[in-house]
Protein backbone atom coordinates (compact mmCIF):
# COMPACT_ATOMS: atom_id res chain seq x y z
CA UNK A 1 0.00 0.00 0.00
CA UNK A 2 1.07 3.43 -0.85
CA UNK A 3 2.08 5.99 2.12
CA UNK A 4 -0.66 8.52 1.98
CA UNK A 5 -0.87 12.36 2.92
CA UNK A 6 -3.67 13.87 4.83
CA UNK A 7 -4.93 17.28 3.92
CA UNK A 8 -7.78 19.79 5.56
CA UNK A 9 -9.46 21.73 2.53
CA UNK A 10 -11.87 24.58 3.50
CA UNK A 11 -15.16 23.82 0.87
CA UNK A 12 -18.04 25.42 0.03
CA UNK A 13 -19.86 23.75 3.13
CA UNK A 14 -17.14 23.35 5.88
CA UNK A 15 -13.50 21.14 5.88
CA UNK A 16 -13.19 18.74 3.49
CA UNK A 17 -10.94 15.68 3.88
CA UNK A 18 -8.17 15.13 1.36
CA UNK A 19 -5.84 12.02 0.68
CA UNK A 20 -3.25 12.15 -1.62
CA UNK A 21 -1.19 8.87 -2.49
CA UNK A 22 2.24 10.85 -3.64
CA UNK A 23 4.31 9.61 -6.70
CA UNK A 24 8.31 11.23 -5.77
CA UNK A 25 8.44 12.61 -9.68
CA UNK A 26 4.37 12.16 -11.16
CA UNK A 27 4.22 12.15 -15.33
CA UNK A 28 0.03 12.98 -14.52
CA UNK A 29 -2.07 13.87 -11.76
CA UNK A 30 -5.06 11.68 -10.75
CA UNK A 31 -8.19 13.20 -8.92
CA UNK A 32 -10.67 9.66 -7.74
CA UNK A 33 -14.30 10.97 -6.42
CA UNK A 34 -15.88 8.02 -4.06
CA UNK A 35 -19.21 7.30 -4.23
CA UNK A 36 -22.32 7.71 -2.22
CA UNK A 37 -21.97 6.42 2.00
CA UNK A 38 -17.96 5.44 1.31
CA UNK A 39 -14.63 7.49 1.56
CA UNK A 40 -11.43 8.12 -0.03
CA UNK A 41 -9.90 5.48 1.93
CA UNK A 42 -11.92 2.46 0.20
CA UNK A 43 -10.09 3.52 -3.13
CA UNK A 44 -6.50 2.25 -1.75
CA UNK A 45 -6.29 -0.53 -3.99
CA UNK A 46 -7.09 1.96 -7.10
CA UNK A 47 -4.67 4.69 -6.02
CA UNK A 48 -1.63 1.84 -5.65
CA UNK A 49 -2.49 0.95 -9.38
CA UNK A 50 -2.13 4.66 -10.31
CA UNK A 51 0.49 5.87 -8.55
CA UNK A 52 2.69 2.91 -9.73
CA UNK A 53 1.39 3.80 -13.35
CA UNK A 54 3.37 7.64 -12.63
CA UNK A 55 0.33 9.71 -11.32
CA UNK A 56 0.16 11.64 -8.01
CA UNK A 57 -3.38 10.83 -6.73
CA UNK A 58 -5.35 13.00 -4.82
CA UNK A 59 -9.02 12.24 -3.16
CA UNK A 60 -11.88 13.89 -1.13
CA UNK A 61 -14.28 12.88 1.41
CA UNK A 62 -17.46 14.34 0.02
CA UNK A 63 -19.39 16.95 2.49
CA UNK A 64 -20.97 14.35 5.10
CA UNK A 65 -19.04 11.57 4.24
CA UNK A 66 -15.44 10.03 5.75
CA UNK A 67 -13.37 12.73 7.65
CA UNK A 68 -15.15 15.90 6.12
CA UNK A 69 -17.84 18.33 8.03
CA UNK A 70 -21.36 18.12 7.67
CA UNK A 71 -24.38 16.05 8.37
CA UNK A 72 -23.56 12.23 7.79
CA UNK A 73 -24.67 11.81 3.95
CA UNK A 74 -26.62 15.32 3.21
CA UNK A 75 -25.57 16.40 0.32
CA UNK A 76 -28.34 19.79 -0.99
CA UNK A 77 -26.49 20.66 -4.33
CA UNK A 78 -24.08 18.66 -6.17
CA UNK A 79 -22.81 21.49 -7.57
CA UNK A 80 -20.82 22.48 -4.35
CA UNK A 81 -19.48 19.26 -4.59
CA UNK A 82 -17.80 19.46 -7.79
CA UNK A 83 -16.83 23.07 -6.57
CA UNK A 84 -14.88 21.49 -3.93
CA UNK A 85 -13.62 18.61 -5.87
CA UNK A 86 -11.93 21.43 -8.01
CA UNK A 87 -10.51 22.67 -5.19
CA UNK A 88 -8.75 19.57 -4.83
CA UNK A 89 -7.43 19.44 -8.26
CA UNK A 90 -6.41 22.93 -7.53
CA UNK A 91 -4.26 21.76 -4.32
CA UNK A 92 -2.72 18.82 -6.97
CA UNK A 93 -2.23 21.32 -9.71
CA UNK A 94 -0.26 23.50 -7.42
CA UNK A 95 1.91 20.82 -5.91
CA UNK A 96 3.06 19.93 -9.70
CA UNK A 97 2.63 22.38 -12.03
CA UNK A 98 1.73 21.61 -15.77
CA UNK A 99 0.41 18.28 -15.22
CA UNK A 100 -2.33 16.54 -17.37
CA UNK A 101 -5.00 15.77 -14.87
CA UNK A 102 -7.09 12.40 -14.99
CA UNK A 103 -10.40 12.27 -13.47
CA UNK A 104 -11.86 9.23 -12.18
CA UNK A 105 -15.30 8.99 -10.34
CA UNK A 106 -17.35 6.08 -8.71
CA UNK A 107 -21.04 5.75 -8.81
CA UNK A 108 -22.19 8.92 -7.10
CA UNK A 109 -18.90 9.78 -7.95
CA UNK A 110 -19.44 9.53 -11.25
CA UNK A 111 -22.32 11.88 -11.47
CA UNK A 112 -20.06 14.19 -10.20
CA UNK A 113 -17.53 13.74 -12.47
CA UNK A 114 -19.91 13.67 -15.15
CA UNK A 115 -20.59 17.30 -13.93
CA UNK A 116 -17.05 18.21 -13.39
CA UNK A 117 -16.61 17.18 -16.62
CA UNK A 118 -18.93 19.78 -17.96
CA UNK A 119 -18.00 22.85 -16.09
CA UNK A 120 -14.05 22.06 -15.98
CA UNK A 121 -13.61 19.45 -19.15
CA UNK A 122 -10.89 22.24 -20.54
CA UNK A 123 -8.62 21.06 -17.89
CA UNK A 124 -8.93 17.64 -17.75
CA UNK A 125 -7.07 14.60 -20.12
CA UNK A 126 -9.06 12.04 -19.26
CA UNK A 127 -12.48 11.03 -17.49
CA UNK A 128 -13.07 7.73 -16.25
CA UNK A 129 -16.78 6.61 -14.77
CA UNK A 130 -17.20 3.15 -12.75
CA UNK A 131 -20.86 2.47 -12.14
CA UNK A 132 -21.78 5.82 -12.57
CA UNK A 133 -24.93 7.47 -11.48
CA UNK A 134 -26.20 9.10 -14.86
CA UNK A 135 -28.67 8.62 -17.31
CA UNK A 136 -31.98 7.01 -16.69
CA UNK A 137 -31.12 6.07 -12.55
CA UNK A 138 -34.88 5.48 -11.18
CA UNK A 139 -34.11 5.14 -7.62
CA UNK A 140 -34.23 8.83 -6.36
CA UNK A 141 -37.93 9.04 -7.67
CA UNK A 142 -39.24 5.93 -6.24
CA UNK A 143 -37.52 6.69 -2.95
CA UNK A 144 -38.83 10.32 -2.83
CA UNK A 145 -42.47 8.95 -3.83
CA UNK A 146 -42.69 8.09 -0.61
CA UNK A 147 -44.32 9.55 1.98
CA UNK A 148 -41.45 8.42 4.34
CA UNK A 149 -37.76 7.28 3.11
CA UNK A 150 -37.35 3.79 4.05
CA UNK A 151 -34.53 2.53 6.17
CA UNK A 152 -33.20 0.38 3.48
CA UNK A 153 -28.91 0.90 4.06
CA UNK A 154 -27.01 -0.61 0.52
CA UNK A 155 -26.55 -4.25 1.14
CA UNK A 156 -22.64 -5.12 0.97
CA UNK A 157 -23.38 -8.25 -1.06
CA UNK A 158 -24.50 -5.94 -3.77
CA UNK A 159 -20.51 -4.75 -4.04
CA UNK A 160 -18.69 -7.56 -5.48
CA UNK A 161 -19.16 -11.15 -5.70
CA UNK A 162 -15.62 -11.49 -2.81
CA UNK A 163 -17.46 -11.90 0.36
CA UNK A 164 -14.26 -9.99 2.14
CA UNK A 165 -15.12 -7.06 0.27
CA UNK A 166 -18.72 -6.67 1.93
CA UNK A 167 -17.38 -7.70 5.61
CA UNK A 168 -15.27 -5.11 5.29
CA UNK A 169 -17.72 -2.51 4.11
CA UNK A 170 -20.14 -3.72 7.02
CA UNK A 171 -17.09 -3.17 9.64
CA UNK A 172 -16.18 0.35 8.42
CA UNK A 173 -16.87 2.92 11.08
CA UNK A 174 -16.47 5.52 8.23
CA UNK A 175 -19.17 4.15 5.54
CA UNK A 176 -23.13 5.32 6.08
CA UNK A 177 -24.94 2.09 6.81
CA UNK A 178 -28.09 4.26 8.07
CA UNK A 179 -30.97 5.28 4.81
CA UNK A 180 -30.54 7.99 2.45
CA UNK A 181 -31.57 10.96 3.21
CA UNK A 182 -34.44 13.13 1.14
CA UNK A 183 -32.46 16.30 0.48
CA UNK A 184 -29.38 14.25 -1.26
CA UNK A 185 -32.73 12.45 -3.37
CA UNK A 186 -33.78 15.67 -4.53
CA UNK A 187 -30.17 16.60 -5.31
CA UNK A 188 -29.31 13.23 -7.07
CA UNK A 189 -33.37 14.21 -8.72
CA UNK A 190 -31.42 17.70 -9.78
CA UNK A 191 -28.15 16.60 -11.20
CA UNK A 192 -29.04 13.44 -13.18
CA UNK A 193 -31.16 16.27 -14.95
CA UNK A 194 -28.33 18.80 -15.12
CA UNK A 195 -25.81 16.43 -16.50
CA UNK A 196 -28.42 15.16 -18.99
CA UNK A 197 -29.17 18.83 -20.17
CA UNK A 198 -25.58 19.41 -19.85
CA UNK A 199 -24.03 18.66 -23.23
CA UNK A 200 -21.31 16.44 -23.74
CA UNK A 201 -17.98 16.35 -22.61
CA UNK A 202 -16.54 16.96 -26.87
CA UNK A 203 -13.06 15.31 -27.58
CA UNK A 204 -12.17 14.37 -24.05
CA UNK A 205 -11.50 11.07 -23.79
CA UNK A 206 -14.11 8.90 -21.54
CA UNK A 207 -13.71 5.59 -20.30
CA UNK A 208 -16.69 3.83 -18.78
CA UNK A 209 -16.51 0.31 -16.60
CA UNK A 210 -19.61 -1.63 -15.48
CA UNK A 211 -20.83 -5.10 -14.27
CA UNK A 212 -23.18 -6.36 -15.85
CA UNK A 213 -24.77 -7.75 -12.66
CA UNK A 214 -24.65 -4.43 -10.80
CA UNK A 215 -27.95 -4.18 -9.08
CA UNK A 216 -27.64 -0.63 -7.87
CA UNK A 217 -26.62 1.14 -10.37
CA UNK A 218 -28.28 -0.78 -13.52
CA UNK A 219 -26.29 -1.21 -16.59
CA UNK A 220 -29.26 -0.07 -19.37
CA UNK A 221 -29.83 3.23 -17.16
CA UNK A 222 -26.62 4.06 -17.09
CA UNK A 223 -25.48 2.97 -20.64
CA UNK A 224 -28.03 6.03 -21.51
CA UNK A 225 -26.35 8.61 -19.55
CA UNK A 226 -22.97 7.64 -20.84
CA UNK A 227 -23.55 7.57 -24.73
CA UNK A 228 -25.16 11.18 -24.14
CA UNK A 229 -22.02 12.23 -21.80
CA UNK A 230 -19.15 11.14 -24.53
CA UNK A 231 -18.45 13.08 -27.71
CA UNK A 232 -17.40 10.11 -29.76
CA UNK A 233 -14.80 9.27 -27.96
CA UNK A 234 -16.21 6.76 -25.47
CA UNK A 235 -14.38 3.45 -24.55
CA UNK A 236 -16.75 1.01 -22.51
CA UNK A 237 -15.78 -2.21 -20.51
CA UNK A 238 -18.32 -4.72 -19.28
CA UNK A 239 -17.21 -7.07 -16.84
CA UNK A 240 -19.79 -10.15 -16.97
CA UNK A 241 -21.12 -11.18 -13.86
CA UNK A 242 -19.30 -8.29 -11.47
CA UNK A 243 -21.54 -5.87 -9.06
CA UNK A 244 -21.44 -2.33 -8.30
CA UNK A 245 -17.55 -1.99 -7.28
CA UNK A 246 -15.36 -2.96 -10.00
CA UNK A 247 -12.32 -1.87 -8.67
CA UNK A 248 -13.24 -4.38 -5.86
CA UNK A 249 -14.36 -7.56 -7.48
CA UNK A 250 -13.17 -10.66 -7.95
CA UNK A 251 -11.40 -9.96 -11.61
CA UNK A 252 -10.51 -6.38 -10.43
CA UNK A 253 -7.03 -6.33 -11.89
CA UNK A 254 -8.72 -6.53 -15.37
CA UNK A 255 -10.67 -3.42 -14.05
CA UNK A 256 -7.09 -1.94 -13.35
CA UNK A 257 -5.71 -2.89 -16.78
CA UNK A 258 -8.02 -1.54 -18.63
CA UNK A 259 -7.72 1.66 -16.71
CA UNK A 260 -3.74 1.78 -16.85
CA UNK A 261 -4.32 0.63 -21.19
CA UNK A 262 -6.68 3.58 -21.71
CA UNK A 263 -4.60 5.62 -19.82
CA UNK A 264 -1.32 4.94 -22.30
CA UNK A 265 -3.56 5.34 -25.23
CA UNK A 266 -4.88 8.68 -24.13
CA UNK A 267 -2.16 10.65 -22.12
CA UNK A 268 0.66 12.47 -23.72
CA UNK A 269 4.21 11.11 -23.74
Amino acid sequence: MPHVREHTLDGVHGSVAVREWPHPAPRYLALVVHGYGEHAGRYDGLAARLTGHGAAVYAPDHVGHGRSAGERVVIEDFEDVVTDAHAVADLARSAHPGLPLVLAGHSMGGLIAARYAQRYGAELSALILSGPVIGAWELPGRLLALPEIPDVPVSPAALSRDPAVGAAYAADPLVWHGPMKRPTLEAFARTLAAVAEGGDVGALPLLWLHGDDDQLVPLPSSRIGAERLSGGRLTERIFPGARHEVFHETDKEEAFAEVLRFLDRTLPR
